[in-house]
């Protein structure tokens, strides 16, 4: 069901904590597209995966701790080019200057074994507070475009569509 439902602007920025400035210009410049939907042109509307909203709140983890933009595209493009599989059991590792993939307990021990400041951004945590956090908000079904709310609906006019329909 996750791959038919999408998000809008407005609601992968809500879940991700982030202004729709970042989220306008992260698309614009290729740093986390849609994957869904992208915009064509003046009143077209970006539509977001689920996916796509837990990389773009693991961005602004990344820049929220100091990583520089270019570490973070670098990142961004790996995860693209494995194909976000088993993002949930991953962990991210930074000294603020490289990112790494870490995907067991070892591998992050031999990263701290360097000596040198690491942090860590455990995906998984990630992917269950987006899980929450869309749980709360609206999403689009993919096919038909219907307005999908979630338990606490603040949307009166997302109310108002789905009832019509």
């Amino acid at each position: 069901m996750a791959e038919e439902i999408g998000y809008r602007g407005p609601t992968a920025c809500a879940a991700a904590g982030i202004t729709y400035r970042q989220l306008d210009y992260w698309a614009r410049t290729g740093l986390v597209e849609p994957s869904v939907r992208p915009a064509h042109g003046s009143g077209t509307q970006r539509l977001y995966s689920f996916r796509d909203v837990v990389v773009l709140k693991i961005v602004k983890r990344f820049l929220d701790t100091g990583v520089s933009l270019q570490n973070i595209r670098t990142a961004v493009q790996h995860l693209r080019e494995r194909g976000f599989r088993d993002l949930e059991r991953m962990t991210l590792m930074s000294d603020g200057a490289t990112v790494h993939e870490c995907s067991s307990p070892d591998e992050v021990h031999a990263l701290l074994q360097g000596g040198q400041g690491i942090f860590g951004i455990a995906v998984g945590v990630v992917w269950r507070d987006v899980e929450g956090a869309l749980s709360q908000l609206h999403g689009e079904r993919v096919d038909t475009g219907e307005t999908l709310v979630g338990p606490n609906p603040a949307d009166e006019l997302a109310r108002r569509r789905n009832r019509a329909v």
